[in-house]
């Protein structure tokens, strides 16, 4: 096994793509909740230009897709790790061809792409929480065994571990790193559990930080030459209790960004983006 990955949460390139407007109404979703389309579009432009411009990542966006609504959600069409890239299958049908687009960008930034092609496993991205020495992957609506199987081999270098998601469409839906070593998890009573498990079948003890909203445990860290240690966490105005535990990480540039529409549609802050740590050629 690698040990620790050198350089985690370093990234030189972001893959984003354009929401479409079929987004609003025909978008998967467990809950049936109205998304303001103009809203949902300049959210993700704030994202987008976060990434882009106060973060200096070079971001290629694809364009939308009108027969993909989920189609802006692009962390679950492929999984990267170092210079690997799983072009993944994911769970819901519909939204398979999602991986087409995702497959070109990647290829074009020299990635070594791998498919997953067994017709009997599926997986989304957004089930997938690498830690920097180990991957977790959640088994969920989305996610099952032969997929977490798959991933496993394309990554040997990393010990891999299956979470049961019992609540929510993700892992990710409760959780994500939020340093190196660090776990930021909901309070929930299925998210706690997961947590457990993950603790158990680890060799590594991770901290954690506790938020008191579920989908606030969604955030995205990165650890940039010029910025140091990066949070990108839900805003004061959404969840305002767990944008305050957020302040305890006093080492960290803390950006908050708002999600508002995107999570009507199960949308979190991961979900939109895959980031990738490209090393320059000698």
């Amino acid at each position: 096994m690698a040990g620790v990955m050198t350089g985690f949460g370093n990234f030189t390139h972001a893959v984003v793509r354009a929401i479409p407007s079929s987004l609003a109404k025909e978008a998967l979703g467990m809950n049936v909740l109205d998304v303001d389309l103009v809203k949902a579009q300049r959210e993700h432009e704030v994202y987008v230009g976060v990434l882009k411009h106060k973060l200096g990542l070079q971001v290629i966006e694809l364009p939308a897709d009108e027969s993909l609504p989920d189609c802006v959600f692009v962390e679950d069409a492929a999984v990267v790790c170092g210079d690997t890239a799983l072009i993944t299958r994911p769970g819901a049908e519909s939204r398979r061809k999602e991986t087409e687009a995702m497959r070109r960008a990647l290829k074009e930034l020299d990635l070594n792409i791998v498919e997953m092609s067994d017709e009997n496993a599926t997986l989304d991205g957004g089930d997938v929480l690498f830690t920097g020495r180990e991957f977790f992957v959640g088994l969920s609506k989305r996610t099952n065994q032969k997929g977490a199987e798959i991933l496993a081999d394309v990554f040997k270098d990393y010990a891999v571990s299956t979470v049961p998601v019992t609540d929510g469409l993700h892992l990710k839906s409760f959780c994500s790193m939020g340093g190196p070593g660090l776990i930021v998890i909901g309070s929930s009573e299925p998210a706690q559990k997961a947590l457990k498990i993950m603790q158990q079948m680890s060799d590594h003890r991770y901290n954690k930080l506790t938020v008191p909203d579920d989908i606030a445990a969604n955030t995205i860290y990165m650890n940039l030459p010029s910025k140091g240690h990066v949070l990108l966490h839900c805003t004061p105005e959404e969840f305002p209790e767990s944008a305050k535990v957020f302040e305890k990480l006093k080492d960290h540039m803390l950006i908050p960004v708002s999600n508002m529409e995107k999570v009507k549609v199960d949308g979190a802050l991961t979900c939109c983006s895959v980031l990738i740590n490209k090393k320059a050629k000698v």
